[in-house]
């Protein structure tokens, strides 16, 4: 299966302005990334909506994938690029059989290999382990070593994506572990200049042979 997309995946941050959410964003689309996650799970439903419909035709004018955390629904109903689902989110072969032909499917597999062949098998295009660090937003979650990446890297056969803690001095350790791309949120879109971080991350994976 070729690649969904590589380099930076940005995760957008819990922002309940919208306007200020489609600013920060456009600057990261500026910088390059190479694909975006909606994600905001303190908001209600209709903020979710409203936040989504403003940034899926962002991401469309830079033919940058547009993914919603979570929420098939609205994946659906903004005709989202696709659907990135953690452990308790939803059945992944459901959402793989609900979503039209050419929709990407992501599963979140924490720190357990098994899972990734269990989301490969239910129909994932890409599957994310992590956390590779200590994160921010998550501080108590379950840590993801360098190894799990690598041999993901040997043996699954789709692409890898690395999240948590993740920041422009520790993601090279990643991308030489062979990532395909690394999820990040905070280093990112908490930066003073986001398009300028978004392409230091992305020149990362430029200077990988």
């Amino acid at each position: 299966m070729p690649v969904a997309f590589r380099g930076l995946y940005a995760i957008t941050p819990d922002e309940p302005d919208t306007p200020a959410l489609v600013a920060k964003v456009a600057d990261a689309l500026a910088g390059g990334i190479a694909a975006l996650q909606y994600r905001n799970k303190p908001a209600d439903a209709a903020l979710r909506r409203a936040q989504a419909e403003a940034l899926a035709p962002l991401c469309r004018a830079r033919q940058v994938p547009f993914i919603v955390n979570d929420d098939l629904a609205l994946a659906l109903a903004v005709n989202a690029d696709g659907l990135h689902l953690g452990g308790t989110d939803g059945d992944l072969a459901g959402a793989r059989v609900r979503l039209a032909a050419g929709k990407l499917l992501g599963a979140s597999c924490y720190d357990r290999f098994e899972l990734a062949i269990t989301a490969k098998a239910g129909g994932a295009d890409y599957v994310a382990f992590g956390s590779a660090f200590a994160s921010p937003t998550k501080p108590n979650a379950v840590h993801a070593p360098l190894a799990l990446y690598a041999r993901a890297h040997r043996e699954l056969g789709i692409p890898v994506v690395a999240i948590g803690g993740i920041t422009v001095d520790n993601a090279p350790a990643l991308v030489a572990a062979g990532v395909d791309a690394v999820a990040v949120i905070t280093d990112l879109f908490g930066a003073r200049d986001i398009a300028a971080r978004a392409r230091a991350f992305t020149a990362l994976f430029e200077t990988r042979t």
